[in-house]
């Protein structure tokens, strides 16, 4: 499999371009940029590229759209129906479940809402996961964004859904380095919690302007902080960690 990742320095966003073979059709995941490398290695390759398939629409991984569709005309635009609204390039949907073949490929989409409503996790020929903003090397997406939904589903998707696949799956998020389901279960400080190998947090804090109890100040892909705090109603949140002041 050809598997090509082009980041977006500003955002650290990626995108990517994958396909079976040499000569073959292929797709993107995601439209972040910067594409002209991604073209580079089409010509390179061979490639006829005939789809973008997008995990969420947040603005970050939309960047070069316009670029690709401009690039090639009448290429497929796809996303979640919850968020087609918000990407007027859309062309279709993806929806749950969704098995598609591109060029040799299977790609079957998996619904991991919590950082968007429409979150799509993208399984590549069984071995390969694409995550948009749900899971991250050592760190998990927030539930702060804009169309997120809760803390809740955020913690099923990763969990319940893509930490139970098998553990050599590779998992390619939408931001920074790639990792896989083991190395995830072994070294997320988000996970381990959850998997009660390591204990929460107790400290009480300041998160968002509102008091809170720190259960976990772990790390983000941007070489910052991700918190994971309780709210005095018992509900739990993720949240930026420079939004979080310990009180000493």
């Amino acid at each position: 499999m050809i598997l090509e990742r082009s980041m977006n320095s500003p955002y650290l966003t990626n995108q990517y371009l994958v396909a079976a073979d040499r000569g073959a059709d292929a797709f993107f995941v995601d439209a972040g940029g910067p594409v002209e490398p991604l073209f580079e290695k089409v010509e390179e390759h061979g490639l006829t590229p005939t789809h973008v398939l997008l995990t969420h629409h947040h603005g970050d991984h939309l960047i070069d759209l316009e670029k690709l569709t401009e690039r090639f005309p009448g290429i497929a635009v796809l996303i979640h129906p919850l968020e087609r609204e918000h990407v007027p390039a859309a062309t279709g949907e993806l929806r749950a479940e969704d098995e598609l073949e591109i060029g040799g490929l299977s790609v079957r989409t998996i619904h991991t809402p919590g950082h968007t409503a429409g979150m799509l996790s993208l399984l590549v020929d069984g071995t390969d996961l694409f995550t948009g903003d749900t899971i991250f090397k050592n760190s998990v997406g927030g539930v702060r964004a804009p169309m997120s939904t809760s803390y809740t589903d955020l913690k099923r998707s990763i969990m319940d859904v893509i930490l139970q696949l098998p553990g050599e799956t590779a998992i390619h998020p939408g931001h920074t380095d790639p990792t896989t389901v083991a190395q995830e279960l072994e070294t997320n400080r988000f996970v381990r919690i959850w998997l009660g190998l390591d204990p929460e947090g107790s400290e009480a804090c300041m998160a968002l302007g509102e008091p809170a109890t720190l259960v976990l100040l772990g790390d983000d892909y941007d070489g910052g902080h991700k918190a994971w705090v309780r709210w005095p109603d018992g509900s739990d949140d993720i949240v930026p960690g420079s939004k979080v002041e310990v009180e000493r």
